[in-house]
């Protein structure tokens, strides 16, 4: 890699993650009508309507299993998008679902997570350490930080892959499930002309049944909260907020203080203190 193609990534990196971290402030503000619609699980889903869609088993946070649930009305149209898949010889694979406040948190701890991250801020800052606030500010961008802001804990949003049908291998989209990095934002042009082709269909398939990308992760899709509002200009109150979920009948109850930070700076400046001491 030439110097001026590092100085571009990272120019593309430092601009990205500041829109980002702009979109953030908008969502915490945004008006919000909680509808209070339950929850339904999307493998029972699936496997009732016998539609083909992988579900990764790798556990979340702390071992915990994860929580493919989302929002009932959001059900119907994840089948369709699902079953669009098949037809094209694609099963969608889904990454992560609803997100307990705990696992919301517990993603800007985990350890590989934020290391990932903080390589790729010492890199924007010059291989420097990096300011804690910045630092605490591409975490957020990266991984929510507050409940209001963090559309997995309103049952609005999943993480996809997309494998290929016949042979179970994943469709290139640039990079993994959890790429953090330039080639991370959607629209990112250091990934190949295929892969850049493929994350536009995908993102028109899942469009189609009304599913909004969230520009800066190309694995993230949501719809009725206030991403999804914002991103289309609807104007319109998110119907979705975050919301804590009794998975015995899949109810929801509102979380209170939801712009609260998951991990304030004084977490972020021992998670870097740990993380630097541990590089030494």
């Amino acid at each position: 890699m030439t110097r001026l193609d590092d100085q571009a990534r990272r120019a593309y990196w430092t601009a990205r993650l500041d829109e980002a971290d702009a979109f953030m402030r908008d969502i915490a503000t945004y008006p919000l009508r909680e509808c209070g619609e339950p929850m339904t699980s999307l493998v029972e889903a699936a496997r009732t309507a016998g539609i083909e869609v992988a579900f990764s088993e790798r556990p979340h946070v702390q071992g915990q299993p994860r929580l493919y649930s989302v929002r009932a009305g959001l059900v119907p149209p994840f089948l369709a998008a699902a079953a669009e898949m098949n037809a094209r010889g694609w099963v969608l694979k889904v990454e992560d679902g609803y997100r307990t406040v705990e696992m919301q948190r517990g993603l800007g701890r985990q350890e590989d997570i934020f290391i990932a991250i903080l390589r790729k801020v010492r890199w924007e800052c010059g291989d420097a350490s990096p300011p804690v606030d910045l630092l605490s500010r591409r975490v957020g961008a990266l991984v929510a930080n507050a409940p209001k802001v963090g559309t997995h804990m309103s049952g609005s949003a999943m993480d996809i892959s997309v494998l290929c049908r016949d042979t179970g291998g994943e469709l290139d989209r640039g990079g993994p499930y959890l790429e953090m990095s330039e080639r991370t934002p959607m629209t990112s042009p250091f990934v190949s002309a295929q892969a850049q082709q493929n994350r536009r269909e995908i993102t028109a398939l899942m469009g189609r049944h009304g599913f909004v990308a969230y520009p800066w992760e190309f694995w993230h899709y949501n719809a009725g909260d206030a991403y999804a509002e914002h991103l289309n200009r609807t104007g319109r109150p998110a119907r979705y907020g975050p919301v804590h979920l009794d998975p015995a009948d899949g109810s929801v109850t509102p979380i209170e203080n939801p712009t609260e930070p998951l991990n304030p700076l004084a977490t972020i400046r021992e998670l870097l203190e740990r993380a630097l001491a541990a590089q030494r």
